[in-house]
């Protein structure tokens, strides 16, 4: 039997589906983060160069993986909203935002905490660290220009252009590492040459991105269909208010 998914383009089909969905990602992203967090904590053995303050790689990569992908997310989102008109597009792209500003500020601070034992600074404006901190910024950018425009199709267009033009940053934050001497260290993992952690670090570290990705998902949906009752009430209302104001013109 066959599913016709396109009707799920449409928000009144995609809001039931969404709130059946967002239990099964949260009950499995807590799992997961429960076991990768005892793995990265009590399981993983301790960095020869760095102690036990590595631990916090744990958190800390996972997190910063997650602020790039979820802007490449909301920025594809945000031009299928422009391209195809896509309500849902807009919506989603609107409901990503808050979430990818969570894992970038969270990705700053445990970079924060890991840099002050590892570099005896909690911050030093290195290349990495700079054009981290300028996405964060570029979400909390998207979000204020969203909330400044009353006009709800006039905030979904301008926001993603704002996202598209602001896509630009994330490979230079992926690659800055390699096209400037930075203090950062490079990658632990890399598609070219593969881990460089003991298997039992890596492990735990992708647990804990597929539990971030899942978490990402169940709030994402969730946040989306608050954007939807939202939008909704707000259409009702403008529809009232234009029946009160012709009933008190024809008067």
């Amino acid at each position: 039997m066959s599913v016709n998914w396109s009707k799920y383009s449409a928000p009144q089909a995609f809001y039931p589906l969404a709130g059946r969905l967002i239990p099964w990602f949260a009950i499995v992203a807590v799992a997961l983060m429960g076991v990768g967090l005892y793995m990265g904590f009590f399981v993983a053995p301790t960095d020869f160069q760095q102690g036990e303050s590595y631990r916090i790689i744990f958190v800390h990569v996972p997190a910063a993986w997650m602020s790039m992908f979820l802007y490449v997310v909301m920025a594809v989102w945000a031009g299928i909203g422009m391209g195809l008109n896509a309500r849902l597009s807009y919506m989603m792209a609107q409901a990503i935002a808050p979430t990818g500003a969570m894992f970038t500020f969270l990705a700053l601070l445990t970079g924060a905490m890991w840099g002050k034992p590892t570099w005896g600074a909690w911050w030093v404006w290195d290349a990495r660290l700079t054009s981290e901190l300028l996405l964060l910024f570029q979400y909390a950018g998207i979000m204020l220009l969203r909330t400044s425009i009353d006009d709800t199709r006039r905030a979904d267009r301008s926001s993603a252009v704002f996202a598209l033009v602001g896509v630009v940053n994330v490979p230079i934050i992926y690659f800055s590492v390699q096209w400037w001497n930075t203090l950062h260290q490079g990658a632990s993992v890399s598609m070219a040459t593969g881990s460089k952690m003991a298997s039992t670090m890596l492990l735990a570290m992708l647990i804990m991105t597929v539990a971030f990705w899942l978490y990402s998902i169940a709030v994402i949906l969730a946040r989306v269909r608050c954007i939807m009752a939202e939008r909704e009430s707000l259409s009702v209302w403008d529809e009232q208010t234009a029946v009160i104001q012709d009933a008190a013109e024809a008067r």
